[in-house]
């Protein structure tokens, strides 16, 4: 069998070395992908291949690969095999910036599904950030939010009904409809600092639809809690985010972009 031309040697991959024979090749092919020696579009050489030339196994060569879709550096074409993608971007969320922002501030055009939209009797565990009584009324929001058409989030947000009366009259199905702008232009509140939470968790069965994941698979997620200028609670959120297409960078800042 011939050699892809751009693979090193067998001696790249050091059996006494620390690392599992898996990560070796992982790291090796990640440098070899942003030396521009694998380039995007390039076809990834064949699992028996990658045994040949490696030595290694097919479980480590399938371990190896599999990281690498994780990273955003491969993917699938079913069919077709495997193929160097373009890494995939890390978004730097910001607790009082929206998705709508951070999605335009990354050149992407972002969208929206509205899943559910009603006022509900908030139980104590949204009651409780929100400072407020158990049973108050809550708007609650379920929005599916995507980037170029492709869903990347489900975003559920809670915050008091008095806060923003009439706000589910406004046409949430319009794609880039950002609430924080909603909040600011139309009620003159402007979240001004928060805290969050990164965390990860098994998607449910709904999520891993319509994030379009197959069952089992992680997400990401992010709680926030967000307060104005006074120091009054404006919203309380939960976001689950597809691991791989929107993988986040938090910063935490007071300032308003």
């Amino acid at each position: 069998m011939a050699r892809h031309a751009n693979l090193p040697d067998e001696s790249s991959i050091d059996r006494n070395h620390p690392d599992a024979l898996y990560v070796q090749l992982r790291n090796l092919l990640k440098g070899m992908i942003e030396r521009r020696e694998l380039a995007v579009n390039d076809k990834l050489p064949s699992e028996r291949e990658l045994v040949a030339v490696y030595g290694v196994s097919r479980i480590t060569v399938r371990q190896a690969v599999k990281e690498l879709e994780n990273l955003g550096y491969l993917q699938t074409r079913p069919g077709k095999g495997i193929y160097v993608t373009a890494p995939t971007p890390i978004y730097e969320l910001e607790v009082v910036r929206s998705f709508t922002q951070t999605a335009y501030a990354n050149n992407r055009k972002p969208g929206m599904r509205l899943l559910s939209g009603k006022i509900i009797q908030a139980d104590a565990e949204v009651a409780r950030p929100l400072s407020l009584p158990t049973g108050a009324d809550v708007v609650f929001l379920e929005r599916l939010r995507l980037l170029d058409d492709v869903p990347v989030v489900i975003q559920r947000d809670w915050f008091s009904a008095s806060l923003a009366p009439g706000i589910l009259d406004i046409d949430w199905t319009v794609e880039n409809r950002s609430l924080y702008a909603e909040f600011e232009n139309r009620y003159g509140i402007i979240p001004s600092r928060g805290q969050s939470t990164v965390s990860a968790r098994l998607a449910s069965d709904i999520e891993a639809s319509f994030l379009q994941l197959e069952i089992p698979a992680a997400v990401l997620t992010l709680d926030q809690i967000a307060y104005d200028n006074r120091n009054r609670t404006v919203n309380v959120s939960a976001a689950a985010y597809h691991p791989t297409r929107y993988p986040l960078s938090l910063t935490q800042s007071h300032r308003r972009l």
